[in-house]
């Protein structure tokens, strides 16, 4: 039987979108507005919008990498932290560094925004695995 600790699977969220926040808020907000050409009113003016989106894509995020988790460690008896952050990195790898590569190569997207939004993506994964994995 698959168990979920479903206070992990929130307490991932809350991480999740603390990287969002850093990632996009602080640490890449200028050249994340450079390569996509989106200024800071419309940033600003679609906020709380985007807020709600990503608090839910998030969501879905922390549950599906916590049925990911509980899955693995299910299968293979193992209920480490090693084994979370392993799923975290191949559920990144085979559903959106490689979805985000295809969208963007197609939209003829700059390569360095497909680096930043992916490079976010891997360490959004990798945190919300982290927390699950150490609760």
């Amino acid at each position: 039987m698959i168990e979920i600790n479903w206070l992990a699977t929130a307490l991932a969220l809350v991480a999740g979108m603390a990287v969002a926040g850093v990632w996009y808020g602080k640490a890449f907000v200028a050249l994340w507005w450079r390569l996509t050409g989106i200024t800071p009113e419309q940033s600003k003016a679609a906020s709380r919008r985007n807020l709600v989106q990503l608090l839910v894509a998030n969501g879905v995020t922390a549950v599906g990498l916590a049925f990911g988790i509980g899955i693995a460690s299910a299968a293979f008896d193992d209920d480490s932290v090693g084994l979370a952050l392993l799923v975290g990195f191949v559920a990144w790898l085979a559903f959106s560094a490689s979805t985000l590569l295809q969208h963007n190569a197609f939209e003829l997207k700059p390569w360095r925004l497909t680096l930043l939004n992916s490079s976010y993506q891997l360490v959004l994964f990798l945190a919300m695995a982290l927390v699950i994995g150490l609760l």
